[in-house]
């Protein structure tokens, strides 16, 4: 059995996998490039917008991470083989280890499939099945049960959380390997994560986050809208800029004033960069064929973050949590509607309008 301690935005989560599973040892060139992010620098690692897939290659060299192939695969033996199968890649959770303190809960990851024989008296609370991978909630006896499914009838896992989700258990399937469980594993993390630091005055936001002069910008909208391509054309065109994170970054609010943290979840962008600032302003975009901007009122601001937060709406507990939150961060940093087109008149509109 291994454990690992990880300090996100302030809170200690801890990680621990039962044989056979085990951590993925870094080589000598990553240990370096997470010792650059642990402090905060920025490695080079740009957005992923969906007109640049090319990008993804070039992030993973600057991760030092190789892909499996079959050619690869076939140089292999068998116990090579089957600790691969079992071996969690934790890169992007590197830069934010640290060797001891409380954790405010803990994740296990499990040998053995989950025993659903109780499965008929679960009562399901929420269905995302628009867009893979799928995930189905339930609660039962105080616990919430989720099924993962990469693909339409093909579970992967289940992950089990009790009610103050101080505990949450990862049990994959049989079966599956380490790349599938990884990535059901991020999001256990990411739920309980949510879970758990509610009640501290922190939420996750679907954003993607430039800073400038040691100010944090905010780009969300509906997904589409091109949050990882402003975040691009910032750095591209507004000299000085860096990408703190271009999915899941974490805010906080500390001393009244609103923090963003950079965490391991930063979608198809590998930037796993431990770093924080205050943030300037929170920026809604949308597509729109011409350049306009207009500073939100603060229920409108209310509204556009609330919506943009990972939060679990169907558990009011949470919910009820989350809301002061939102209301803080909407009453203390400015607010803005972006309507644009990807270009470098809608940047320089928008740093213009929210430096001034």
């Amino acid at each position: 059995m291994e454990s690992k301690l990880f300090c996100i935005a302030g809170h200690i989560i801890k990680v621990v996998l039962e044989s056979p599973w085990a951590f993925k040892k870094l080589t000598t060139e990553q240990e370096a490039l997470v010792a650059r992010l642990a402090a905060g620098e920025d490695a080079g690692v740009e957005s992923v917008p969906a007109d640049r897939q090319e990008q993804l290659a070039l992030n993973d060299a600057i991760m030092g991470k190789t892909a499996m192939t079959k050619e690869l695969w076939e140089t292999m033996n068998q116990q090579e083989k089957d600790s691969f199968r079992h071996t969690l890649d934790f890169l992007q959770y590197a830069p934010f280890e640290v060797p001891s303190g409380t954790p405010l809960f803990t994740l296990t990851v499990h040998a053995d499939p989950y025993d659903d024989s109780s499965r008929a008296a679960w009562k399901q609370v929420v269905a995302v099945d628009n867009v893979l991978p799928y995930y189905y909630g339930y609660e039962f006896e105080g616990d919430t049960i989720y099924e993962y499914f990469p693909a339409p009838g093909i579970k992967a896992g289940v992950f089990v959380q009790n009610a103050s989700a101080t505990q949450g258990h990862y049990y994959p399937c049989k079966g599956v390997g380490s790349v599938t469980t990884l990535m059901q594993v991020n999001t256990s993390l990411m739920i309980q994560f949510t879970f758990a630091t509610a009640f501290h005055s922190t939420v996750l936001l679907h954003a993607s986050v430039t800073r400038h002069e040691g100010m944090a910008n905010l780009f969300f909208g509906v997904s589409g809208t091109g949050k990882s391509t402003h975040s691009r054309l910032w750095h591209q065109y507004v000299p000085g800029s860096d990408l703190m994170n271009d999915d899941n970054p974490v805010i906080r609010i500390v001393d009244g004033r609103a923090v963003v943290f950079g965490t391991p979840w930063s979608g198809k962008t590998l930037c796993y960069r431990n770093v924080q600032a205050p943030i300037r302003a929170l920026v809604r975009l949308e597509q729109d064929p011409q350049n306009r901007i207009e500073r939100l009122h603060s229920l409108q601001a209310y509204a556009s973050v609330l919506a943009a937060c990972s939060s679990i709406r169907w558990n009011h507990t949470v919910m009820d949590a989350i809301v002061p939150t939102v209301e803080a961060l909407a009453m203390t940093v400015p607010c803005f509607r972006l309507r644009c087109h990807p270009d470098q008149e809608a940047v320089e509109l928008c740093k213009n309008t929210i430096e001034s």
